[in-house]
Order: C-alpha cells, then sequence, then structure tokens
C-alpha cells in the first residue's frame, strides 16, 4: 500500500474539519448557516462555487468516461463549464435581488403559491439526494481502490465527515471549506499531469490508441472481479471466473471483455459511435442548462451582498471551472496507454487514481503524486458532498420542519443537517456499480426539466402563473425523475427506448417549457397582482435604492 496516503487523507481531513472550526466563530444566526447573512466577496464566493461544484463526477467521471468512449463524451466537461455562461446570463443577478434563502423560496416571492412551494421542496431534496450520491459513489470507489477495504466503509466516513461539518458550521464555515478545497483539487490534478506528460514524452510517445485498439505498456496482472468473457484478438473467446488473476506481458492487445461497454480504435477517436445525434444534443441541453437549476448552485448566490457581486463571481467561477476541466481529459486520454487494465475490470472511474504510479512507477515520486490526487478526490467528495448537503438542509429547515416560521433555532438547522443526509448514504451503497458521471448526468437533466423553465421564465416573463408552474414541473421535470428512477432501478433497455429513457433531456426540457407557457396563458388570471413591483426588484440595479 502507498505509504503516503493515509496521512494525506488524513491531513485533508483535519484541514478540513480545521477549517470548518475556524468558521464556526463567525456562524452564529440561523442566517450564517443557510446563506452567511450574504455577506461572501465575489472572489471567495467563486472559489467555493469552484469547490463544491468540481465534484466526483469532474474529478473522476469524466477521466473514466474519455478512457472509456473517447471524444464522444468531451461533451461532458465542455456542458459542466458552459453552464455558468447560462447562469450569467439569464439568473445570477436577479436571483441574488429576490432575496429568498431557497429556490422554494423563490417560488413563493415570485408566485405566491404554497402548492409550488411545496413542490419545489420535494424537487430540491430528490435533486440533491440524486447528486449527493456519486459523491459518497466516489468516495467508496476510492476507498476501495488504495486501501482494498470495503467499498461502503468510505461512503460511510465520507458521509459523516460532511454531516458532521455542515451541521457543526453551515454555510459560513463551508464557503471557508470550499474555497481552500478548489485550489487542493486543482493543484491535485496539475501538479502530477506534468510529470505524467515527462515521461509520455520520455517513453517516446507511445501511440494513445492504436489502430487495433489499445495494447498493454508493461507486464500487467488483472484481476476479474466478476465472471465474464474475454474476446481475444484472434477471434477466440475465453471465460475468466470471479476471482480469477490473468497476466498479459508488454505489446498484448487488451482483449475485450463481454460485461464492459468501451470503444476501441477508430471508434474511440472519432465523435459519433453508438451515440446518436438525440442522445448528444439531450446530453449538451442537461448539462448547459441544467446548471442554473442545481439547487446547491444556486444557493451560493444568495450568499452575495447584491445582484452585481452575483454576476462577478458567475464570471470568475467561467475562469476556474474552464481551467480546470482541462486536465482530467488529459488523464483519460493518458489511461489508454498506462492503465488499459481498467477497460477489463470496468473500473475506469479509477484511472486518476491509478495513473501517477502505473506510468511512474512504484518509486517515491509515483507514490506521492498518487498520494496528491486521492487527497484531491477526497477533497471533492467532501467539498460537493457539504455544498448539496446545506442546499438539501436548508430546505429541510424551511420547507419540511418548518423551523423558520418560530424563528428557528441552530439546533433545528442541524437536526435538518442529519435528516438531509440519512437518504444519499443509503442509496449510495445501492448504486455502487453505476459510472459516476452517469449518475450525475441524471440529476443535470432533472434539474433542466424542472427548475430552469421555472427560473428563465420566472425571471423574464411577467404572464408566469402557478397553474402554469405547477404543471410545466410535473411534466417535464416528473418526465426526467420517472426516467431516472427507471434507468437506476429498472431493468435495461436497448435500441431508442434506451436512448429516450437514458437522455431525457432532449425531450424534458421543452416539454417543460411549452407546458408551463401554456398553462399560464390558459390561467392568465391568476397572474399575481404584484407582479410589477416583483418583476421591478428582480431586474432594477441595487443602485437605484428602489
Amino acid at each position: 500500500m502507498n505509504p503516503y496516503v493515509v496521512p494525506g487523507l488524513v491531513l485533508v481531513v483535519l484541514i478540513t474539519v480545521g477549517i470548518g472550526a475556524y468558521g464556526l466563530r463567525f456562524a452564529r444566526t440561523t442566517s450564517d448557516f443557510l446563506v452567511a447573512s450574504r455577506s461572501v466577496s465575489p472572489t471567495w464566493n467563486a472559489a467555493a462555487i469552484g469547490g463544491e461544484y468540481l465534484s466526483a463526477a469532474s474529478f473522476l467521471g469524466v477521466a473514466g468516461l474519455i478512457l472509456r468512449y473517447g471524444v464522444d463524451v468531451l461533451w461532458y466537461p465542455v456542458g459542466f463549464a458552459a453552464g455558468y455562461l447560462a447562469l450569467l446570463l439569464f439568473v445570477a443577478a436577479p436571483l441574488r435581488r429576490s432575496g429568498a434563502f431557497t429556490l422554494p423560496d423563490f417560488c413563493q416571492v415570485r408566485l405566491r403559491s404554497p402548492l409550488l412551494r411545496r413542490l419545489a421542496t420535494i424537487f430540491v431534496i430528490f435533486i440533491g439526494c440524486l447528486y449527493l450520491v456519486p459523491q459518497l459513489q466516489g468516495a467508496g470507489l476510492t476507498f476501495a481502490t488504495i486501501t482494498g477495504g470495503r467499498y461502503e466503509w468510505g461512503a460511510l466516513f465520507v458521509g459523516l465527515v460532511v454531516t458532521a461539518n455542515v451541521a457543526l458550521g453551515g454555510m459560513r464555515a463551508i464557503t471557508f471549506v470550499q474555497a481552500f478545497q478548489y485550489w487542493l483539487k486543482l493543484t491535485a490534478l496539475a501538479v502530477p499531469v506534468i510529470f505524467l506528460i515527462l515521461q509520455w514524452q520520455a517513453d517516446g510517445r507511445p501511440t494513445v490508441e492504436p489502430p487495433s485498439g489499445p495494447v498493454f505498456s508493461a507486464t500487467t496482472t488483472v484481476t476479474f472481479s466478476e465472471a465474464a468473457t474475454l474476446n481475444l484478438p484472434d477471434g477466440s473467446h475465453t471465460r475468466v471466473d470471479a476471482g480469477e488473476e490473468l497476466t498479459f506481458a508488454a505489446g498484448e492487445p487488451v482483449p475485450d471483455v463481454s460485461s464492459v461497454d468501451d470503444r476501441r480504435g477508430a471508434d474511440w477517436l472519432l465523435p459519433g459511435g453508438d451515440a446518436t445525434l438525440f442522445a448528444t444534443y439531450s446530453l449538451i441541453l442537461a448539462t448547459f442548462l441544467g446548471t442554473m437549476g442545481l439547487p446547491h448552485v444556486l444557493v451560493r448566490f444568495y450568499t452575495n451582498p447584491d445582484g452585481a457581486s452575483a454576476r462577478r463571481t458567475t464570471l470568475v467561477v467561467l475562469a476556474l471551472v474552464g481551467l480546470f476541466y482541462f486536465l482530467p481529459t488529459l488523464y483519460g486520454v493518458l489511461g489508454r496507454v498506462y492503465t488499459p487494465q481498467l477497460l477489463m475490470t470496468g473500473r475506469t472511474d479509477a484511472v486518476v487514481l491509478l495513473l501517477p504510479e502505473a506510468a511512474l512507477g512504484g518509486g517515491h515520486l509515483g507514490q506521492f503524486l498518487g498520494a496528491l490526487v486521492t487527497a484531491g478526490a477526497l477533497a471533492a467528495f467532501l467539498s460537493t458532498s457539504s455544498g448539496l448537503l446545506t442546499s438539501v438542509a436548508g430546505v429541510v429547515f424551511t420547507d419540511v420542519l418548518h423551523a423558520d416560521r418560530g424563528g428557528g433555532s441552530v439546533r433545528d438547522f442541524r437536526v435538518a443537517t442529519v435528516l438531509a443526509a440519512l437518504l444519499p448514504m443509503a442509496l449510495s451503497i445501492y448504486v455502487a456499480n453505476m459510472d459516476v458521471s452517469r449518475v450525475v448526468g441524471l440529476a443535470f437533466a432533472v434539474a433542466a426539466s424542472s427548475f430552469c423553465p421555472l427560473l428563465v421564465l420566472g425571471i423574464w416573463w411577467r404572464g408566469l402563473t402557478d397553474v402554469g408552474a405547477v404543471a410545466g414541473i410535473l411534466a417535464g421535470g416528473g418526465a426526467a425523475m420517472g426516467a431516472v428512477l427507471f434507468t437506476v432501478l429498472g431493468p435495461p433497455l436497448s435500441g431508442w427506448p434506451a436512448q429516450l429513457v437514458g437522455q431525457p433531456a432532449a425531450w424534458s426540457v421543452p416539454l417543460a417549457f411549452l407546458v408551463m407557457a401554456a398553462g399560464s396563458l390558459l390561467t392568465k388570471g391568476r397572474v399575481p397582482g404584484d407582479i410589477g413591483a416583483t418583476m421591478l426588484r428582480l431586474h432594477a440595479p441595487e443602485s437605484l435604492r428602489l
């Protein structure tokens, strides 16, 4: 076992808890716990948003998808980053000017509908839990990969650390923690990739993807966790049992495994493949529009002092996120050279963790850089999980426990935090084998089909009514939610049904907009009487002091 890993992980946890404890000194009121008393500067807030947004899907999942599927999945990092452009243009400043604490609060401010507020609460909890699960899943994967221990212990450990940190310090403390963890994650990927590229150069720049498919760069022993059939290059087939080990010499082609879906040769290098244009456009819609519907991202804009600060925050986030997403792509590409065995085991999400030692050897440099990326992975789980849990706990506090109506105490927020953490921790054990980025992509689809139409129409169209909003969320968001549940819990599909259910955003987002607009036009009499004052509040600069 790498001797640097455990000290590195312990150091990250101690720093996280220490910064959280420091932030606790400034957290005294429920406003501190919910929105940090709306006093976070754009620079701090941008780093904190980068810390919570760059999740396990970004740190591990993007590299794993590129290792497995190639060029086609570059839309994931592009969409994840570009989503902030839509957020900047349509949502950031007006949302901050609304004065809301949570998304359900915004529904109440804009449309005065208790029913819509309750529906928004359900979707915030669903999206938050769905997004939180892959963070804990990634933690379990990292723990199992690095230590050889049980997946469940890693997921539960991170869940408990995050729950304690959020419950004790709330948004005020989490802001400091997430800002630190963004820079840790960036360093953890940027420093090793410099040495990896130098090693690739020193090895004579081996071809990333030979025409016949990947080959082993060194003698490699592969252990199979489940029974499978190997399709060998000569056309023969070999059956392997769970727990069986096979050793391959350097230069041997990597056999195709029946239980693992991947792409080889030109299919890996060229766009298209088995994916249809429908699936591609659906993924773009989900990631580009889903960002503005993610509760843990939106709640951070409530912490800015004013709308102008919210816009500046978004601009800085665009730069920070764009810089980060260049790095996982390089890990996925170099993984085809140095860790092709992951294509046989299906554990491609582990490429970031295993690549430094695989490429640089088991010496001190390889071990140290391996420990560094592992520490960065832990930071990814902790920071994103903290933001998600804070946003869900805020909604549980205000709309499930209704603690805000009686003045609400800090103790009530801590109870809400514990309640919000229980379900994701249980679900993370059930979906242990799903691709991390795939699960996150489903959360984006639900967010894009529910809160994106609500926010865009609610901020920019005076004619939106509560009936139209409820109908649109139920139609688009409900359809996307059903597709997610079927994907996670139902039997596997093939053909067009698999495309429609696996990537629902291309039809669920237009459906939500259409139903929301049509429902509002049919119920024009339900437009709030104070709509003029509300829209002025959302769009007038604070400098006018209206």
